[in-house]
Parts: structure tokens; C-alpha cells; sequence
């Protein structure tokens, strides 16, 4: 579990979402906009979607490999942005380098769900979850001992995940869960004495070779896919809205003249609150996952909104830095545990789907807000943003009211 942690924190923290952490100080060396970095960081949202499509597809074989995937495009990724002589090998390089992330969530909840059983896994996947913001910590970190040279930064980001992968690709080989002796292995063989005749083949006259039930299909059918729709329709608009934080968060206190060391101070507090879910998994694993998006997804939008109205106000920011970074983090983890509650064993890949959406959403929030925030300004981008927040925050509401008008009868 504690390596899990560390490699979210590794291809998450400190590699994809520290775009926006470093983004003031690339674009003052290399010289590109606003609407540059917007688009880079929608790229690197989109790759990130590839990444989580692989996931989606191979975690239930081969977990293990995509550690290994995560680590070196993460890893390689970072090092060459901090090598980069340009915009456009920087751009580049952080596209790539965002696949990582893609690749070791889904792996993750792969090797936590053979390893930790029961009531304690949701706990153990908020954990791991919650290594986001350990690794936005270490990014900030590294931004108040390394700042301006946001290249040693980059190096040292990927380096560190690159050793982090390694490590939990070798932690991983090791045997999962041991079966508990008094469970049956097969509870519906257990239950139906006659199950072996049915799900057997003749080997020869009175002998019956048991097969067991069938695979499950590595996709799911079409009811799962349509049970996940509300789901992922607000993890869209959360995606979408959160991003002006993830790649403007740092610009926003820059423009509005805060020091630059109390701007590193503000992504660190974040990620603090980001980190703060796992102290909080104990109490919101045992929330419904419906009730814990709407808590977490409105702590989001305050504190979106109170970034874009009052950047200029050190304490308010802070506060809402540390908010925005408990509400986000846990609000993944509360899609993490929704899609569990549809599906057990297609845990990873619903949580493939919804990080998928997720990001999908970054990709477009990221754009839009690089389109905006150029013409209208931070406050007004942010503000919007606030609104497609708060939209994904109470859209469930309305949903699961609609549902229980229409089942109830009328005269």
C-alpha cells in the first residue's frame, strides 16, 4: 500500500498535475502564452486518457507490466522536460510523461484489490488514491529549494519516480492475499453439490473433470456500461472545471501579485490537502459514494471560486488551495468507490473509464480556460469554472430525484 502511494504521488504529483506548479517559470525561459500552455496541457490530458485506456484493457493481466510502463514514461518523461532546448520538446515531453499517470491508477486498484480484502480495501484504495497530494507536497518542495531552475526540478521528479516504480514493480511479485482456510474457494460450487456435472467435461465413463464456471469477459456487457453513465457524465464536468486550478492555480496568485515563494507555499498547502484524504478515508469510506462526491465535489467548487475571487488575499487562498486538494483527491477516491458499488470485479476497469472521463474533461477545461483567460481574465475563467463544479457536484441530486418521481405511481 505504501508503495502504491508512492507511485501515485510519483507519476501524479510530482510529474503530471506539477505542470502547473513550474508553468510560470518554463514559460518566462522558453517564451510561450497562456493559450500554449493550455494546449500542452490538454495534450497531456488526452495521452493521459490513452495511458487509462491501456489500463482499462490489460490490469486484470498484467498489472505488474503496467508499473513498469508508468515508471518509464513518467520517469523519462520528466527528465526530458528538463532537459528540453524548446517550447515545442517541452510540450512534447510533458504529453508523454503524462501517460504514466494514466497507466498506474488502474494498476493500483488491481494490485490492492488481490492483496487487501473486505471492508478494509475501500480504505486501502482511498489511501493509494490519496498519493496525490503527497507527491504535489514534494513537487512544491522541490520548488522552494530549486526555484527558478525549474529544470533540476524536473530531473530530480524524474528520477525519483523512476526508482519509485521499480520498487513497486518488485513489491508486487510477491504472492497475493492467501486464501482464508474457511472460506470455499468457489462459494456458488460450495452452495450446489451438482454444479461439478454441469460445468464438467467426460474424461471417460464415470469420471467428470471440473473446468469451473466460465471466465468472465475481460469487457463488461452493456448494462455495466449503463449503469456507469451518471457517473461518468459528472466526472466530465468535474474534470473540466477542476482544471483551471490544475494548470492556472500558480498563474492566478503570480498575476495577482502575490511573492513567488508564497505561491510554491500555496501548491504545497494543496497538496497537503490532497494528502489530508488518506487521514479522512477512515471516515468517508463508510459514506455511500453518491453522498461522498457531493461532499467532496462542493468543497471543490468553493474553493475554486474563492481562488478566482480573492487570489490577492494570501490566508483566503491558502485555505482554499488546502480545500481544493482534499475535495479533489477525495472526490476521485468517492469515483473509485462508486464504480466499485456497480461492479466489484470490474473495479479497475470502471475506475479505468472514469479517470478516462475525468481527464477527457481536463482536456477541454484546460483548453477552454486557456482560450478565456487571455480575453476575459482569471476571475471570470475561474468563476466559470466554479460553475461546471458545482454542476457535476449536484447533478447526481437531480438525477436520483427525477428517478424516484418517475417510480413513484400517480393517481
Amino acid at each position: 500500500m505504501v508503495g502504491g502511494l508512492g507511485l501515485v504521488a510519483a507519476t501524479y504529483g510530482l510529474v503530471r498535475l506539477a505542470f502547473g506548479l513550474f508553468l510560470p517559470d518554463v514559460q518566462r525561459d522558453l517564451g510561450f502564452g497562456a493559450d500554449v500552455g493550455g494546449a500542452v496541457s490538454s495534450g497531456a490530458s488526452v495521452t493521459y486518457c490513452v495511458g487509462a485506456v491501456a489500463g482499462f484493457l490489460l490490469a486484470g493481466r498484467a498489472a505488474r507490466w503496467l508499473v513498469v510502463g508508468a515508471a518509464l514514461t513518467a520517469g523519462i518523461g520528466a527528465i526530458a522536460m528538463a532537459a528540453s532546448p524548446s517550447a515545442i520538446v517541452f510540450g512534447a515531453s510533458a504529453v508523454v510523461a503524462s501517460i504514466g499517470a494514466g497507466l498506474a491508477s488502474p494498476a493500483m486498484v488491481q494490485l490492492v484489490a488481490g492483496r487487501v480484502d473486505g471492508a478494509a480495501r475501500d480504505r486501502a484504495q482511498a489511501v493509494v488514491n490519496s498519493g496525490t497530494g503527497p507527491g504535489l507536497v514534494a513537487a512544491g518542495l522541490l520548488a522552494l529549494v530549486l526555484l527558478p531552475d525549474w529544470r533540476a526540478a524536473w530531473a530530480v521528479a524524474g528520477v525519483v519516480t523512476l526508482l519509485v516504480g521499480a520498487a513497486v514493480f518488485l513489491a508486487a511479485g510477491r504472492p497475493e492475499r492467501p486464501a482464508d482456510p474457511e472460506r470455499p474457494a468457489d462459494p456458488g460450487r460450495a452452495a450446489d453439490p451438482g454444479r461439478q456435472a454441469s460445468t464438467g467435461h467426460t474424461a471417460g465413463p464415470g469420471r467428470t473433470v471440473d473446468v469451473g464456471p466460465p471466465a468472465r469477459p475481460v469487457l463488461p456487457g452493456r448494462s455495466w456500461f449503463g449503469a456507469q453513465v451518471v457517473p461518468v457524465v459528472v466526472a466530465l464536468l468535474f474534470g473540466a472545471g477542476s482544471a483551471a486550478v490544475w494548470t492556472y492555480g500558480r498563474s492566478a496568485l503570480v498575476g495577482a501579485g502575490v511573492p513567488s515563494g508564497l505561491t510554491v507555499v500555496a501548491w504545497i498547502v494543496l497538496g497537503a490537502g490532497g494528502a489530508s484524504a488518506a487521514l479522512t478515508a477512515r471516515w468517508t469510506s463508510g459514506m455511500p459514494a453518491a453522498r461522498l462526491w457531493l461532499l467532496t465535489t462542493t468543497a471543490a467548487a468553493v474553493a475554486v471560486l474563492a481562488l478566482g475571487l480573492l487570489p490577492d488575499v494570501v490566508a483566503a487562498a491558502l485555505v482554499a488551495c488546502a480545500l481544493f486538494g482534499w475535495g479533489y483527491t477525495a472526490a476521485t477516491g468517492a469515483l473509485i468507490a462508486w464504480t466499485t458499488e456497480i461492479d466489484e470485479e470490474y473495479a479497475a476497469a470502471g475506475t479505468a473509464v472514469l479517470f478516462v472521463v475525468l481527464v477527457a474533461g481536463q482536456a477541454l477545461g484546460a483548453a477552454a480556460a486557456g482560450a478565456l483567460v487571455g480575453p476575459a481574465g482569471t476571475a471570470t475563467t475561474f468563476i466559470a469554472a466554479a460553475g461546471v463544479v458545482a454542476v457535476a457536484a449536484g447533478a447526481p441530486l437531480l438525477v436520483a430525484r427525477r428517478s424516484l418521481r418517475s417510480a413513484v405511481p400517480t393517481r
